[in-house]
């Protein structure tokens, strides 16, 4: 239980902290966030990914008379239910009816106070980084009052615009290699990238969901990092990692996925069943996060390049699949049930490679009855036409843009 004068106390020292920072790189996302009339706006995204600075931005704008509270301020620690009735005090007084709570999944039951304050006519704007308790609390308790959105760490547009600079492929690969957690891009400091890696696991997920084993958590997440864009099998990983249960693997595997750290892309079936049985494709919300924490020793960029791609189609579709019968193709981005783009990765067409990413996309396209696929490379514009079918060929700069 948390004393009224501490609540207060705590909210305005963090506005007049906020006040007393630069707003940063103005983010995409700021264009596409819809109002919070009579829904409640949820912007979720992995840790430091900007979510924090995107409210602060809001606050510069359009919303300056907002009320805004982060509840992970350690003064806040053990906020529960009750303490909501105080903060309620604190919302009367100042007759504020915008209001901004960060990172308000800390609090068991919060869902139930921003049904009450949606009833009482208030606007709001939560950020959270936590996919699963955000999901499970909206759905039980605001259905059909929350509108959401995701914010994930800088786009190819947002770095140019943070460094100033013109798209070349030479600074192309630099964001290969940096990735675009904003902290990370400033201070160029690898200890960033390790200290997120870890508070990911142990903050976010084994003490959130009470982990006991977390040394096998932290060898199933380097495993994961060191191999991004490759097929992972829970029962194979068991006996790997050294944990007893394909279902413990199976949990871990949610809560990496539920925290942002990792995306599993599964096989394309119309079979849910068949889907959950075949191995998955894994990729990391940011390829900077890969190159800092992988204990992989190789110069191979293709997966790392493929890991990109990955996210930018993330930013775009939800929904995604590879597809595998007597080819592979490595991409198929659904939307609305259906395949909206079919895409290949290569990081350079070569004569040794050509003819096998060719067939896979082609095999794709008569699979889904569509015309028209891409295959992103690095650098290289092509087009190859087989039957009516096309494939093109496009530099990933050009395809991001």
């Amino acid at each position: 239980m948390i004393t009224k004068t501490t609540i207060a106390d705590v909210a305005r020292a963090q506005r007049d902290n906020l006040r007393g920072r630069e707003t940063g790189l103005m983010r995409d996302a700021m264009h596409r966030l819809p109002e919070p009339d009579a829904h409640a706006l949820i912007i979720s995204g992995i840790r430091r990914c900007g979510k924090s600075t995107l409210m602060h931005q809001l606050l510069h704008g359009d919303y300056a008379d907002a009320f805004f509270l982060n509840f992970e301020d350690p003064r806040l620690y053990g906020f529960d239910l009750r303490d909501f009735a105080r903060l309620d005090d604190i919302l009367h007084e100042s007759e504020k009816k915008l209001l901004f709570f960060d990172e308000i999944q800390v609090v068991e039951g919060w869902e139930l106070y921003v049904r009450q304050k949606l009833d009482e006519g208030c606007r709001l704007i939560i950020t959270g980084s936590n996919a699963s308790l955000l999901s499970q609390e909206l759905g039980s308790r605001l259905t059909g009052r929350h509108l959401s959105t995701e914010l994930f760490p800088f786009s190819w547009p947002e770095f140019l615009r943070l460094r100033g600079l013109q798209p070349s492929d030479a600074l192309f690969q630099n964001y290969m290699n940096e990735g675009g957690f904003p902290e990370y891009l400033k201070s160029g400091n690898d200890d960033v990238l390790h200290q997120l890696f870890n508070d990911i696991l142990i903050r976010d997920i084994a003490v959130r969901y009470g982990v006991r084993d977390v040394k096998s958590l932290q060898r199933l997440a380097l495993f994961l990092v060191s191999n991004t864009g490759r097929l992972v099998s829970a029962n194979k990983l068991k006996s790997q990692i050294g944990i007893s249960a394909t279902s413990t693997v199976m949990e871990y595997f949610s809560h990496l996925e539920q925290s942002w750290l990792f995306f599993f892309v599964p096989k394309f079936s119309y079979s849910v069943q068949k889907q959950n049985v075949n191995p998955r494709k894994v990729y990391a919300i940011d390829t900077g996060l890969v190159q800092v924490n992988s204990k992989s020793f190789t110069s191979d960029w293709g997966p790392v390049f493929e890991n990109l791609v990955f996210l930018f189609l993330r930013r775009r579709y939800r929904e995604i699949c590879y597809f595998k019968e007597k080819g592979e193709c490595d991409f198929i981005a659904v939307e609305k049930s259906r395949p909206a783009e079919v895409i290949q990765v290569c990081l350079k067409l070569t004569a040794d490679n050509l003819e096998r990413e060719l067939n896979g996309l082609f095999e794709a396209l008569r699979f889904f009855g569509l015309q028209e696929g891409h295959i992103i490379t690095l650098n290289q514009h092509d087009r190859f036409e087989q039957d009516g079918l096309t494939a093109i060929a496009v530099p990933c700069r050009e395809y991001f843009s």
